[in-house]
C-alpha cells in the first residue's frame, strides 16, 4: 500500500486500478465492491463500452468496459480481471478493469489539473492527474464517464 503523506487539505483516499500500462484512481467513496470477473449477459442495442449485466445478489448489474469507454480498447476478460461495483449518480454499475492496484490516501493540492494538450475526451474524464512513488494515476470522474441517459438505457 501506498501512503501518500497528506500535507495541505483534508486526505482521501483512492483506489487505483490498471486498464493495459495505464493507472487511473476513483475516489473509494464511490466504490461498493471489488469482485471477480464473470461473464455478462449481452444487451441488444447497447453501447459498444457497455459488455451486458450479471445477476449480482438478485440485481442486475450493468458491465462498464472502462477500457473501451475511455478510448483503450476492449478487453478480452480473465479470470484475473475484476469488477469494481460502484455508486455514479443513481445507479449501481460494475466497471471491467485490468487489476485493482493500490488504496492511495491524497489530499487536494497532490492533484495536478490535466495538461491542455490532452484531447477533449481525456479532459472531460480525467479529474486530474496525481504524480505517486515515480509513477502517474489519471484520477477520473466516474459521473462523467457515465451520462444518466446511457446508464438508464442500460439497466
Amino acid at each position: 500500500m501506498s501512503e501518500a503523506a497528506p500535507q495541505g487539505g483534508e486526505g482521501r483516499e483512492l483506489i487505483s486500478f490498471r486498464i493495459g500500462a495505464q493507472e487511473f484512481c476513483v475516489d473509494i467513496m464511490e466504490v461498493r465492491e471489488i469482485r471477480g470477473w464473470s461473464p455478462a449477459t449481452a444487451l441488444p442495442q447497447a453501447p459498444p463500452f457497455v459488455r451486458g449485466v450479471i445477476n449480482l445478489r438478485g440485481a442486475v448489474l450493468p458491465i462498464v468496459d472502462l477500457g473501451a469507454r475511455l478510448g483503450l480498447g476492449t478487453a478480452e476478460p480473465t479470470a484475473r480481471h475484476v469488477i469494481i461495483v460502484a455508486q455514479v449518480q443513481n445507479q449501481v454499475v460494475g466497471l471491467l478493469v485490468d487489476a485493482v492496484s493500490d488504496i492511495l490516501t491524497v489530499t487536494d493540492d497532490m492533484v495536478q489539473p490535466t495538461p491542455d494538450v490532452a484531447s477533449d475526451m481525456v479532459r472531460a474524464f480525467v479529474r486530474g492527474l496525481l504524480a505517486i512513488d515515480g509513477r502517474m494515476v489519471s484520477f477520473i470522474s466516474l459521473d462523467r464517464v457515465l451520462p444518466d441517459r446511457e446508464l438508464d438505457h442500460a439497466a
